[in-house]
C-alpha cells in the first residue's frame, strides 16, 4: 500500500462516507436492518456497525503505527507475523464484535458515534506532521483485505474508507421483503 491518497483526499472521502452514513441510517427501516446482508453473515444492522468499527479501530492503529514506526524493521515485521498467525481468533471476535455492538449501539446511537469518530480522527490527521504520516509498520495481511504488509500512518486514515466502500455495497437496503 502507498500514500497515494493525499490527506486532502482523506478528508474529504470521510465527509462524503459521514454523509452516506447518516442517509443509509435514515432509510433504513427496522425490517430493513434486520435483513441479512449480502455475502456475510451479519443483519444490515451489525454490518453498519462493523462499517462504523473499521474507523474507531483507526483511532487505536494510530498509537499502534506511532510506536511501531519507530521501532526497527524486524520488530515491526515480527509483530506483524505474529498477528497474522492469530487471524483465527480475530476473525471470531471481529464477527461477534459486531453482533454484539450492533445489539449495544442501537442506530439512534450509531450516527452520533460516527460523527464523533470521524471528527476525531479528521482533527488528528489535520495535526499529523508530513514525518509521522510517512511512519510505517508491517500488517496482518490476512486480517482485512485492506492490510498491506507495510503500511503508513497515512495508508491507515484512508484504511475505514476503503473497508466501508467494500462493505457498503454488501448492505442489502431498501429491498422487498
Amino acid at each position: 500500500m502507498s500514500a497515494s491518497v493525499s490527506v486532502l483526499e482523506i478528508h474529504q472521502e470521510m465527509d462524503r462516507v459521514r454523509v452516506e452514513f447518516h442517509g443509509l441510517l435514515a432509510q433504513a427501516s427496522p425490517n430493513d436492518l434486520a435483513r441479512a446482508s449480502d455475502g456475510t453473515h451479519w443483519s444490515n444492522e451489525q454490518l453498519l456497525f462493523h462499517m462504523l468499527f473499521g474507523y474507531l479501530v483507526v483511532r487505536n492503529l494510530r498509537i499502534i503505527v506511532e510506536v511501531f514506526g519507530r521501532l526497527p524493521d524486524p520488530v515491526s515485521r515480527a509483530f506483524g507475523r505474529l498477528l497474522d498467525s492469530l487471524n483465527r481468533p480475530f476473525h471470531v471476535i471481529n464477527y461477534w464484535g459486531s453482533r454484539m455492538g450492533a445489539r449495544v449501539i442501537r442506530p439512534a446511537r450509531i450516527g452520533r458515534l460516527f460523527d464523533r469518530t470521524i471528527a476525531s480522527l479528521q482533527r488528528h490527521l489535520d495535526a499529523e506532521t508530513e514525518s509521522a504520516l510517512a511512519r510505517r509498520m508491517h500488517f496482518p495481511t490476512r486480517w482485512d483485505p485492506f492490510f498491506g504488509d507495510v503500511m503508513t500512518l497515512q495508508d491507515v486514515y484512508h484504511y475505514p474508507t476503503q473497508h466501508f466502500d467494500f462493505h457498503r455495497a454488501q448492505l442489502t437496503l431498501n429491498q422487498k421483503d
